[in-house]
């Protein structure tokens, strides 16, 4: 065991990666890997709170969302990558933190009417997605990390894991680290439409959507609709293209779109030329890496079989010293 701060952070396998998960949340776990000792997760189980009706298509996802990971640059060497599923000590801290959580902490999470308006035609009146953050505080806490990281917008979500390490450690004594937050930089990518990137929305591109697909995409995505003729100056800074730019687009070039669009000697038919070309270079280099897990199998499920034994063995060690202060040890 090493003694580098811990990081744990997982996602839920409900379909194909995109810009939004890769700026929002890929680029930071790349630069924790270099630093820290990270446990990343494939999340199946947080899955079945709105897939519970198609549970197939959750195992369809689970080698594709690690063929994302593993083109993106996650090294198996560095981080332990594991399925959530696969180990059970998850679903036992589960149960035993589920004894002790309040319900009134449960019906205050603030993402809870969010994601059921976001979902709305899912069923999600179940057990499971109400009490969904004590299972993600059992995922995060069962590994004794040092910090967690986390959006703006999943502070609460961490918060509640604090409050319920608290508690537990305050009923049964010292026993969990409360983890702090390290702050994700928010990307700030909306989807191609405009409105916040989802795959429920249909307005995101994938990391491995292929490239003949994706230029139909950018070419009907929204722009500046104050400017309404190729002569119209334009404003970038409120144009929902130019931030793809930003992040794919060489600074010089930015400028470049910058003055000529401001000053109208470019239209946004030419801007989303060279957007393309930006995403090409972007995407082919990951698309290459990825095709190697496609044409090999067997690779890709030794990579997370090796994973899942590291995981269950850090969590099988953790788990009887949990026991231990629950007494339940004989």
């Amino acid at each position: 065991m090493n003694n580098l701060p811990r990081i744990v952070s997982g996602m839920r396998p409900t379909g194909p990666l995109h810009l939004g998960h890769f700026f929002g949340v890929l680029v930071n776990w790349l630069e924790l890997q270099k630093n820290n000792e990270c446990f990343f997760f494939i999340a199946d189980w947080h899955a079945l709170t709105s897939e519970y009706t198609n549970p197939h298509r959750i195992k369809d996802f689970v080698p594709e969302l690690l063929k994302d990971w593993l083109a993106i640059g996650l090294d198996p060497e560095k981080s332990i990558i594991f399925q959530q599923s696969q180990v059970k000590a998850h679903a036992e801290l589960h149960m035993l933190l589920s004894m002790l959580t309040p319900l009134t902490w449960l019906e205050r999470n603030p993402t809870y009417k969010e994601i059921r308006q976001e979902l709305v035609q899912k069923d999600l009146n179940t057990y499971g997605f109400l009490g969904y953050p004590v299972l993600m505080s059992a995922d995060i806490l069962l590994y004794f990390p040092s910090a967690v990281p986390v959006g703006q917008d999943q502070l609460p979500h961490l918060e509640l894991t604090r409050e319920i390490a608290r508690r537990f450690n305050y009923i049964n004594g010292d026993t969990f680290p409360e983890p702090k937050a390290v702050l994700t930089n928010d990307a700030k990518l909306l989807g191609l439409d405009g409105r916040k990137m989802s795959k429920s929305y249909g307005n995101s591109i994938a990391l491995s959507e292929p490239l003949d697909a994706i230029r139909p995409k950018i070419m009907s995505m929204l722009t500046d609709t104050n400017r309404t003729r190729k002569t119209d100056a334009g404003d970038p800074h409120i144009c929902n293209l130019y931030p793809y730019h930003e992040l794919l687009t060489d600074k010089n070039t930015c400028a470049e779109i910058v003055d000529s669009c401001k000053n109208a000697s470019i239209g946004c038919v030419d801007c989303k030329k060279i957007l393309i070309n930006s995403m090409e270079a972007f995407l082919a280099p990951i698309q290459e890496k990825r095709a190697v897990f496609d044409a090999d199998k067997d690779l890709l499920l030794n990579i997370l079989h090796e994973g899942n034994a590291k995981a269950n063995k850090r969590a099988e060690e953790n788990i009887i010293l949990i026991r231990e202060k629950l007494s339940f040890n004989f």
